[in-house]
């Protein structure tokens, strides 16, 4: 009886799963922030092409993950003390208008519901690093989309890899910003109507993680 060959993995699959390797070992925090990012070394490490490792970094590069050091080596990105500020303040801004913008909307009470079930997702302090950041931006993502403003969104996403990036510089595994209670008044304030206090919520919350994840950022 002949046997059918195994069919080879796909060039897409192989790269699919570099990059979630590679990815998963920068959020982890198995590299950390200023690391470089040797193609060679990595290759050999996942048993694939430099090719192949080579689209995965560009595709973290594009998340802000990963950027380019002296002599043009990739390393882990880092931020400055004052880049950590200045995001957290843009994520003040955009968040700020995502809870305006709910609360005005006919579909509040649905979106109330929605960021309860996610608030859930924070209760855990028992998962991992990488999981309880997942379940944090993934709630003030959801608030943004909520907000039913495409643009707000998008400018929202193109931030989340410097967000990451700022969460692991400041030792996220310890960071009270990511508790349940410290995203529970933002949805009580929205399911209230009451607009001032939603900002109010939203603009303490990024202060306080501003300065949290300034303490622990680099300053080169």
């Amino acid at each position: 009886m002949s046997v059918e060959p195994l069919a080879s993995l796909d060039r897409s699959t192989l790269r699919e799963r570099a990059l979630e390797a590679l990815r998963a070992a920068v959020l982890s925090g198995q590299y950390q922030p200023g690391d470089h990012l040797g193609e060679v070394e990595l290759a050999s490490s996942l048993g694939v092409s430099r090719g192949t490792v080579r689209e995965a970094l560009r595709h973290l590069q594009q998340e802000g993950l990963v950027t380019t050091g002296t002599r043009g080596m990739l390393r882990v990105s880092s931020l400055t003390a004052a880049e950590v500020r200045e995001l957290f303040q843009v994520r003040a801004a955009l968040e700020s208008l995502a809870v305006r913008e709910v609360i005005s909307s006919t579909r509040r009470e649905a979106a109330v519901s929605a960021l309860r079930e996610a608030l859930e997702n924070l209760a855990d302090e028992q998962e991992s690093v990488s999981a309880r950041i997942q379940a944090d931006l993934a709630f003030h993502l959801l608030l943004c989309r909520l907000s039913g403003n495409s643009m707000l969104v998008e400018a929202w996403e193109r931030l989340e890899g410097r967000m990451r990036v700022a969460i692991l510089n400041g030792a996220a595994w310890q960071a009270p910003m990511m508790a349940r209670d410290r995203h529970e008044p933002i949805v009580d304030a929205i399911e209230r109507g009451d607009v001032a206090a939603a900002v109010a919520v939203v603009e303490e919350h990024m202060a306080a993680a501003a300065d949290h994840f300034a303490q622990s950022a680099q300053t080169d």
